[in-house]
C-alpha cells in the first residue's frame, strides 16, 4: 500500500491502458481522479473494477479544449489543491495516408497526444509547486517514438515529441523537485478509441521477442516504480515496457544457414 492516500490523476482513464493503470493504484490505496472524453465509459470503469467512489474523482475531459483541461485542473485543485501524481496516458493511434491526410488529421493527432500533456504537465506542476508537493508526472509514450510505421507518420512523430518534451520538463521541473518520465507500454489489442484489424494484431504478436502482448500489470508496476520513492533519484527517463518489441523484430527474413 505504498500509494496510500495518495491523489493520482490519470487522463484516458476508461480506454484498456487507463483501466489497468487505475486498478493497480486502486489496490494500492491512492484517490484517483479519472479523466476520460465519454462519461459512461468511466462510470462503467468505476463500476467494472469496483472502485471506492468515496476515493474517485471522475471528469469528462475534451483533451483538444484548453477550456475542459483547465476545468480538469480545477477541479484537482478544488477537491486536493495538488495530485501527487499525474499520468499523462490518453492518446489517439491513427492510421493516414501522408497523400490523402487532412490538416484536421495531423492537428487531432498532435493536441491529444502532445498539446494535452504539455498543457496538463505545465497545469498540475504549478499546484504542485504551489502546495510544495514533489510529484510525479509520467507520459505514456510508444515504441513507436524511435521507429517510423508507414501511414502512421502523424503517431510516431508525436510519440517521439513527447519523450522530448518530458526530457524538458524534467529539467525545468527539477529544482521544485517535480520528477518526469516516460513509459512506453508494450502492444495490447483491445482499445475501444483506435481500432485494429486481426490482421494487424497477429503481424504485430508475430513480432514481438517474448511472444505475447502487454497484460495487466506490466506498464501499471513500472508507472507505479517511476512514481515511487524507490525512484526519487531518475527523472527524464525513458522506460520501455514492450517485450523487447521495441529493439527490433527477432523474425527471420529467411531460414537459418547450417554451420559453418
Amino acid at each position: 500500500m505504498e500509494f496510500e492516500n495518495k491523489k493520482i490523476v490519470i487522463t484516458g482513464a476508461a480506454g484498456i491502458f487507463g483501466r489497468w493503470i487505475a486498478a493497480y493504484f486502486a489496490r494500492e490505496g491512492a484517490h484517483l481522479c479519472l479523466s476520460d472524453k465519454r462519461q459512461d465509459a468511466l462510470e462503467k470503469t468505476v463500476d467494472d473494477l469496483g472502485l471506492d467512489r468515496s476515493k474517485v474523482l471522475l471528469h469528462t475531459t475534451e483533451l483538444t479544449s484548453e477550456e475542459s483541461m483547465l476545468d480538469l485542473v480545477d477541479l484537482v485543485r478544488r477537491e486536493w489543491k495538488a495530485p501527487d501524481a499525474l499520468i499523462n496516458n490518453a492518446g489517439i493511434y491513427t492510421r493516414y495516408n501522408l497523400m490523402t491526410m487532412e490538416f484536421s488529421d495531423w492537428d487531432l493527432v498532435f493536441d491529444v497526444n502532445l498539446k494535452a500533456p504539455f498543457i496538463l504537465t505545465r497545469e498540475m506542476a504549478k499546484l504542485m509547486i504551489a502546495e510544495g508537493r514533489k510529484g510525479s508526472i509520467i507520459n505514456i509514450s510508444s515504441g513507436a517514438a524511435r521507429g517510423m510505421n508507414r501511414e502512421s507518420v502523424p503517431y510516431c512523430t508525436s510519440k517521439t515529441s513527447i519523450e522530448r518534451l518530458s526530457k524538458g520538463f524534467a529539467l525545468e521541473l527539477a529544482e521544485s523537485g517535480i520528477r518526469v518520465n516516460v513509459v512506453e507500454p508494450g502492444f495490447a489489442a483491445g482499445s475501444e478509441v483506435s481500432l485494429l484489424t486481426e490482421e494487424y494484431v497477429e503481424n504485430m504478436l508475430k513480432r514481438i521477442p517474448l511472444g505475447r502482448q502487454s497484460g495487466p500489470e506490466d506498464a501499471p508496476a513500472a508507472i507505479a516504480y517511476l512514481c515511487s520513492d524507490k525512484a526519487s533519484f531518475i527523472t527524464g527517463a525513458v522506460l520501455s515496457v514492450d517485450g523487447g518489441n521495441s529493439i527490433g523484430t527477432f523474425q527471420r527474413s529467411q531460414p537459418a544457414s547450417g554451420a559453418r
